[in-house]
């Protein structure tokens, strides 16, 4: 079993820029592939960035190219969300993902973080 927590969300104002963090513990995360996910109201679940576990293999959603950065640090067992110029539709809440496994996108999400809400306002 593998546990993440995510942390970093909040308010921001448009062009601003947060931080997401997810830890994990439990089963040694280094073999496991990192992702972001987020949901909106009304919206489906999409996954705007995801790494493989050597962090060798990245992939953004167009959405989110060029703002938005995603790394990890095995040492630390944590993966992290940089957002950068965020946008008023960039309001979700952001869940942390892992999977074992071959880096494929959609990931299949074996294990999900609680959540952490970002709001930007314009």
């Amino acid at each position: 079993q593998v546990q993440l927590v995510e942390s970093g969300g909040g308010s921001v104002q448009a062009g601003g820029s947060l931080r997401l963090s997810c830890k994990a513990s439990g089963r040694t995360f280094i073999r496991y592939n990192g992702g972001w996910f987020r949901q909106a109201p009304g919206k489906e679940r999409e996954c705007v960035a995801a790494i493989s576990w050597t962090g060798g293999r990245i992939y953004y959603a167009d959405s989110v190219k060029g703002r938005f950065t995603i790394s990890r640090d095995n040492a630390k067992n944590t993966v992290y969300l940089q957002m950068n110029s965020l946008k008023s539709e960039d309001t979700a809440v952001y869940y942390c993902a892992a999977d074992g496994g071959p880096f494929s996108v959609p990931m299949s999400g074996d294990y999900w973080g609680q959540g952490t809400q970002v709001t930007v306002s314009s």
